[in-house]
């Protein structure tokens, strides 16, 4: 074989393994199950995992997912824009331990979408009834973010019912008014009500590319990034596949921009399952109603752990950006208040997650659990 065909065929192979390799690379990020919508199919069912709905007196729906009967029971509830299916990472080896309830609160996933319970005191009440009828025995709790703020209230109102809670990164104060106007939270609440209230055609994926707030952070560096890594790449999906998720190829799960659209999908939309209207409630803080942060968790009787995510790199060594917004859900101030407010709590912090800690460090979060239960139960 000549030295000009060897060439030739080695080129040949360098190319397809080239073509391969960006075609595993493009297959992963286009298939990669960002909201855990297959967790079922994939693990779930293998784990033992069965999906259910509870149904009260007034018509309300609860969907909830329920693990295998391996140990004390654990109530599960999720943070907002989501669902119980946020906690697939650590749900089939929590199921090893506990008997696992992981269910979505009203205006999220399979759950009922009526504003009217869209407060925290009814979903907190509806929460309980879940616990003293599906449930029906003293359980460990544990919320993320809004669910946190569900978890707090449901313990202080159903003592008996709770061996001990476990509240991941709530938005402790920072939600009450004259605070939440500064913070990334209450701006994305407030893209939901001008959304839902303007006149202009379109989706709400459309209106959030505009006017999120994320594209401060985008644009620290470069004025164009948000544009340019973000919103244009979206738009040109969109312009090929209206009324989807965008989800773009080049861009690996560990990147966050394809989690950045996944986490605009909406009922509203029809992309999704979330209620934007819920989102509402926490802009004109009607879901607080009756909701008293401090009385509650002076309340709790549980041992209690609060967990805080620490600083990130955009805010380092603080929680807030240039602006003065809070890029968190709550600053070390509002994590001591909590913990102090808590009869018997600890304080658990830095942990290098955005917001999520259970999705983000699966392993850290059930070792809390285990600690917790290993403690309670011995």
């Amino acid at each position: 074989m000549s030295k000009k065909i060897k060439l030739i065929v080695a080129l040949g192979i360098v190319a397809l393994t080239a073509i391969i390799a960006v075609g595993i690379f493009a297959y992963r990020n286009m298939n990669y199950d960002i909201l855990n919508e297959n967790f079922l199919e994939k693990r779930g069912y293998k784990s033992g995992f069965t999906e259910n709905m509870a149904e009260l007196d007034d018509g309300s729906e609860i969907y909830y997912l329920e693990g295998p009967d391996n140990g004390p029971k654990l109530l599960l509830l999720h943070g907002q824009q989501v669902s119980c299916y946020d906690y697939a990472k650590v749900l089939p080896k929590l199921s090893e331990e506990f008997h696992v309830y992981a269910l979505d609160y009203y205006g999220h996933g399979n759950s009922s979408k009526n504003p009217d319970k869209y407060k925290a005191v009814k979903t907190g009440n509806d929460i309980i009834w879940f616990l003293e009828n599906i449930i029906g025995e003293e359980a460990y709790i544990s919320g993320h973010s809004s669910g946190a703020l569900l978890a707090a209230y449901v313990s202080a109102k159903a003592a008996d019912y709770i061996k001990a809670t476990v509240l991941e990164d709530g938005p402790f104060f920072s939600t009450l008014p004259g605070r939440a106007e500064k913070t990334i939270s209450w701006l994305g609440f407030k893209n939901m009500h001008d959304y839902l209230n303007q006149n202009k055609t379109g989706s709400f994926m459309e209106y959030s590319l505009e006017n999120d707030y994320m594209q401060e952070i985008f644009n620290a560096e470069d004025p164009n990034a948000w544009n340019k890594i973000v919103k244009d790449p979206a738009l040109k999906y969109l312009g090929r596949r209206p009324g989807e998720i965008p989800k773009i190829w080049l861009y690996p799960p560990e990147l966050g921009i394809n989690s950045i659209y996944a986490l605009n999908a909406n009922m509203q939309d029809g992309t999704g399952s979330y209620d934007l209207r819920f989102g509402v409630t926490f802009y004109d803080f009607s879901w607080f109603t009756g909701f008293e942060q401090e009385e509650i968790l002076k309340s709790i009787k549980s041992p209690t752990i609060v967990m805080h995510v620490a600083p990130n790199e955009f805010t380092a060594p603080g929680y807030y950006d240039k602006n003065g917004i809070l890029l968190a859900a709550m600053d070390e101030t509002d994590a001591r208040k909590v913990v102090s407010l808590v009869p018997d709590s600890k304080y658990l912090g830095g942990f290098k997650s955005a917001h999520d800690i259970h999705a983000d460090l699966p392993d850290e979060y059930i070792e809390v659990l285990l600690d917790l239960k290993n403690k309670i139960e011995n």
